[in-house]
């Protein structure tokens, strides 16, 4: 089973040993059949033992006894507690995949989530950056200043046969000054390797950040599936990414050019410098040369938005505005739906009203009758 937090380890701890299967049984089963995420399973999962912590402690001790009076209660209690509305249509939904599920395995005598309504979920218009807004902010990582390479060392020698250098058998007068002098320019040596050390990592981390930045906005690809790139997904002739999305469905999205530029830079520079052993054929790399996390990832964004002055930004919110400006430009709502990797074509749609409203905003601001 995937690993919630701690407060829902303990609940599905104390649940009875039944229970506690049916959980686990379910989590296998959203895992190895349905293929989904282990961050979809981990929310299913927390909605789950929350339900049957409930269903406990208004009696219920098998799991047959589950029905929807209880699941009611349970959304209830959700309700008056603070949940949202999204939050509690997603916890109906997580009850009606369970009661779904485990009639089908004989577990239930009958589907009682089936009738559970649950609150239409008010779906707020996403925010959306600016196109130069967006150019901003992929560039933001070109336009910081380089740290300063050291200035090469004097490693000059002195002539063996000059005039203060003792023969290979003697010690010379000035044998203790010299000795002193090869020592510095150790140090130096030393203290020289490790500031260009420094500087090549930072050029490196620039080179990532800035990588990742365009692909996120060029593509309008999740940030998990951006840190689930590898290298070999790249398809540098056509500009096309091989992406994998949600359960596990493979996509092609294609990349222009300042992306392609991007990613020859970070290949050719940037990535050779941050790669571990470990780093295996992941494309973007974190700071010990592991695949990069998507909260890393999140981290980067909304630093370079903040240091650039920009709205706060989100991974999610440069692919609100990728789509939402495709469909400016005048591309077919199915084609955005295809890029975005969307199984439904309503997901896709709410970029529309984003497009109208912003056309209806720039409307009131500029027309003499508006």
């Amino acid at each position: 089973m995937s690993r919630p937090d701690r407060g829902t380890r303990a609940m599905h701890q104390a649940l009875p040993p039944a229970l506690r299967d049916a959980v686990d049984d379910f989590a296998e089963h959203l895992s190895r059949v349905r293929n989904r995420s282990a961050h979809t399973v981990r929310a299913y999962v927390t909605d789950l033992v929350s339900l049957l912590d409930h269903a406990v402690r208004m009696g219920c001790v098998d799991l047959a006894e589950l029905d929807l009076s209880v699941l009611r209660s349970w959304l209830a209690r959700q309700r008056t507690t603070g949940a949202a509305r999204t939050s509690l249509a997603r916890r109906a939904a997580s009850a009606r995949a369970f009661s779904g599920w485990a009639h089908r395995a004989g577990l239930l005598p009958a589907d009682v989530g089936a009738a559970l309504a649950s609150p239409r979920a008010h779906r707020e218009l996403p925010s959306v950056l600016r196109a130069d807004q967006a150019a901003a902010l992929v560039e933001a990582p070109s336009r910081q200043t380089p740290p300063t390479n050291p200035p090469p060392t004097n490693r000059a020698r002195t002539n063996p046969a000059g005039p203060n250098q003792a023969g290979p058998n003697q010690a010379g007068p000035n044998q203790a000054g010299t000795d002193q002098e090869h020592t510095s320019v150790a140090r130096a040596d030393a203290a020289a390797g490790s500031a260009q050390g420094a500087a090549e990592e930072a050029e490196a981390v620039s080179l990532r950040d800035r990588v990742l930045l365009e692909l996120l906005y060029a593509t309008g690809v999740r940030v998990s599936e951006a840190c689930g790139l590898d290298v070999g997904d790249v398809d540098h002739g056509r500009r096309v990414l091989r992406v994998f999305g949600k359960g596990g469905k493979e996509r092609a999205v294609p990349y222009g050019v300042p992306a392609q530029r991007a990613l020859d830079d970070w290949l050719r520079r940037g990535r050779p410098a941050m790669v571990a052993a470990h780093s295996g054929d992941a494309l973007l790399l974190g700071a010990r040369g592991g695949r990069l996390n998507p909260t890393t990832a999140r981290q980067i964004v909304g630093a370079y938005a903040e240091t650039a002055g920009l709205p706060r930004t989100s991974p999610h919110g440069l692919r609100h505005s990728a789509a939402t400006h495709l469909l400016e430009g005048g591309a077919d709502l199915r084609a955005v739906q295809e890029l975005l990797g969307h199984s439904s074509l309503a997901s896709t749609q709410i970029y529309t009203h984003v497009s109208v409203e912003r056309l209806r905003a720039a409307y009131r601001q500029a027309h003499p009758r508006a």
